[in-house]
């Protein structure tokens, strides 16, 4: 039978804590061992699913869930070589996310607990997305300066230590990852939007189809303006547009957005200066945003970004935050945030 302390991330060691992602749009259940191992790290994408309706369908997506759930959770037990009883801690997605994913994995994670007689935390996602930086790099240790890019969220977060994160910057109206969704959507690449469009971004040129870099004064970000700017050039050039106006016209837009984030991250680390850099989130995994966040951070701090697997949502981060970010209820609460 497993040990666990009493309040996780206490300092007591902890062995094993299994962890349930159903935010949104991935099913995932996970292993990981004291926070930073993982054993297992089974994902299920529902883009197939919801690629015909041009973006996530809530109810579609929480069905999705609770059927794919039990069979997950078997695949994560088994991969890592694990039983129940060898379980510490639980530890569930409880928000940010769709009300009814959340719902589904809440419950399977209450009824879990219950029966194994394990105890529950819930966790916030977006604590989940600086925590896969660690599962990356097990050395990474707070106070960092995180970045993260995932969903509807670009917030700029200090983490002095576990578990405590204070915001110091984001965005007014737009996240980046909205923004090259409805980017991708004019540019008609289909869902899901962002990685279609880094992908069509790497044959073109953005001196050729210039777009303007949003700025706001502070750490604030604002990507709805350059999203407008887009459409009026889609209109401007109407039905003459070729496959390379395409291409350039995503490498432009995807420039503006990255150096957009970077700047204001720039920005940041000059004002609060740590040893420490995170960029996390959906995405993180854009090429263009993982070349130049280390030139732009450079030799000012430690830059760590998780690999592709665990950019996107995953089970794996919730678990690792559920070990060190503390005990909470695991009370739905989508809009929950920092």
């Amino acid at each position: 039978m497993g040990k666990y302390p009493a309040q996780p991330g206490d300092g007591a060691e902890m062995t094993l804590t299994l962890g349930i992602e159903t935010s949104c749009d991935e099913t995932s259940v996970a292993v990981v061992e004291d926070g930073r191992r993982v054993l297992s790290n089974v994902i299920h994408s529902q883009v197939d699913l919801h690629r015909e309706f041009g973006g996530v369908v809530p109810e579609l997506a929480a069905r999705d869930h609770l059927e794919r759930l039990p069979h997950l959770l078997d695949m994560a037990l088994e991969k890592a070589g694990v039983k129940t009883d060898d379980l510490d801690l639980l530890a569930v997605t409880r928000g940010p996310g769709l009300v009814g994913c959340l719902l589904v994995g809440v419950g399977v994670g209450e009824g879990l607990a219950a029966a194994w007689s394990k105890p529950l935390t819930g966790v916030n996602h977006l604590w989940g997305h600086i925590y896969a930086a660690m599962l990356t790099r097990p050395d990474l240790e707070p106070p960092l300066l995180g970045l993260v890019v995932s969903g509807a969220h670009s917030d700029l977060v200090r983490m002095p230590a576990h578990g405590r994160f204070q915001v110091i910057g984001r965005t007014r109206d737009d996240a980046a990852g909205e923004a090259f969704d409805k980017a991708a959507r004019m540019l008609g690449l289909g869902f899901p939007g962002g990685p279609a469009l880094d992908r069509l971004a790497r044959h073109g040129d953005p001196t050729r189809q210039p777009l303007p870099r949003p700025s706001l004064p502070g750490l604030e970000y604002s990507f709805s303006g350059l999203k407008t700017a887009l459409l009026y050039r889609l209109r401007d050039v109407g039905e003459a547009v070729s496959d390379q106006d395409r291409a350039d016209l995503a490498a432009s837009f995807e420039q503006s957005v990255v150096e957009s984030l970077l700047e204001k991250l720039d920005s940041a680390l000059d004002a609060h200066p740590v040893a420490e850099v995170v960029v996390a989130g959906g995405v993180a995994a854009n090429s263009l945003l993982r070349r130049r966040a280390g030139e732009v951070v450079g030799n000012r701090a430690r830059l760590t970004m998780p690999s592709l697997e665990l950019c996107t949502d995953n089970a794996a981060m919730i678990a690792a935050a559920g070990f060190y970010g503390g005990r909470y209820p695991a009370d739905v609460d989508p809009s929950l945030s920092w």
